[in-house]
């Protein structure tokens, strides 16, 4: 099998990235929110546009694939009507910020997350991947989320961590932003193209005591699927939302708006729950817990189809499973109880690992693995 490529990079608008259906066009929702009327607008899009299908990813963005390349610029101009586009390009690829999806109108993350977005001109030069989490709820929802620099509830207060820090400095609502952008200046002045995530420099430099201090506040369970203070919440088998069903959901449900989550979760705001047969209404299907990418022959670099094996297995696997199409991994950041990692046609098998790690098992079919013990 040949090394995966890593790209260093994450398509965005301006910016998509070729697979093997087509143009990957990534959609930034602002405060991770889109209105209903955008909701329905993005999943006309998709199907005049794209395959007819929205990926929701593991950064809270969505996705539409398979868009021709000779579409691109009519694609763009669609989102712009719909004001899910940043005009200037560098903008929009600054604006990789992840927010705790259950914040209330005009609290301390939407007040935060909106002051940051209006003032990425003052960061520095970052890498493509590099990301902010606002995180500042009563319990800490996105410690497990790819993150670079988070504001977060902090023992005895609001913090800003630098991510691999297991402490951070103490921050009010009035100048978090401001320390935020002195982190990432600090960041950008030592980052390499070895060390190009905040976990790897401060793991190599010492980080200054300014930085540090203050014990970051305790860690609550994401929500699972039904109903909750803000409306209802609905799971997506793979991070994948079929345009057409969900603009039906919206519809039908009485929602405001739509929220994404990181956790392939969700909520419809201020939305009725309703029978939807399409999206994950029980948290304890097994496919909750199941990972897989899009695989063959969706992605160049896959080996293997993913998706239909993942569906069969998620029964059979207590705890957790991730399919993934090549070494990457792209599904999953975390290890999972069992993996499978596309090699050639076949699969090598993981266990409690990602799937990079060194499998102890390869070369099985898929008619092997229905027959085996997983667990």
């Amino acid at each position: 099998m040949s090394a995966p490529v890593v790209q260093g990079w994450c398509p965005g608008a301006h910016r998509p990235m070729m697979s093997g259906d087509g143009l990957v066009v990534r959609v930034r929702p602002r405060l991770a929110r889109l209105s209903a009327e955008q909701t329905r607008g993005l999943c006309e899009l998709a199907e005049q546009f794209g395959n007819g299908t929205i990926d929701l990813t593991n950064r809270a963005n969505l996705q539409l694939r398979g868009v021709k390349e000779d579409d691109h610029q009519a694609l763009l101009a669609e989102l712009a009507a719909l004001n899910l586009l940043d005009a200037e390009p560098g903008i929009e690829m600054r604006r990789n910020i992840l927010v705790s999806p259950l914040y209330r109108s005009g609290d301390r993350t939407a007040h935060l997350t909106q002051e940051l977005i209006d003032r990425l001109e003052e960061l520095p030069t970052l890498p493509a991947k590099f990301g902010f989490a606002i995180d500042t709820g009563p319990k800490r929802l996105l410690a497990a989320d790819s993150a670079d620099i988070r504001v977060e509830a902090g023992t005895d207060g609001l913090i800003l961590r630098a991510d691999g820090a297991k402490t951070g400095c103490r921050v009010t609502e009035t100048n978090a932003i401001d320390r935020l952008i002195a982190l990432a200046g600090w960041f950008s002045e030592r980052f390499t193209s070895e060390t190009r995530r905040m976990a790897r420099v401060a793991a190599t430099q010492d980080l200054p005591a300014e930085w540090q201090g203050s014990a970051p506040g305790d860690i609550g369970t994401p929500p699972q699927p039904g109903v909750c203070d803000l409306g209802v919440l609905y799971g997506a088998v793979f991070g994948q939302l079929p345009a057409r069903q969900l603009s039906d959901l919206i519809a039908d449900s009485g929602a405001s708006a739509l929220r994404v989550t990181p956790w392939r979760l969700i909520l419809l705001e201020g939305g009725a729950a309703i029978q939807a047969p399409d999206f994950v209404i029980d948290g304890t299907d097994p496919l909750m817990t199941t990972d897989a990418c899009p695989g063959a022959p969706f992605c160049p670099q896959a080996q293997v189809e993913t998706r239909d094996v993942a569906r069969i297995l998620a029964a059979q696997i207590p705890g957790s499973l991730h399919v993934s199409g090549c070494a990457k991994g792209c599904a999953r950041l975390g290890p999972a109880n069992v993996t499978l990692v596309g090699n050639d046609g076949r699969f090598d098998l993981v266990k409690n690992g990602r799937a990079g790690d060194e499998p102890s098992q390869r070369g099985l079919t898929p008619e092997t693995l229905m027959t085996m013990d997983l667990t």
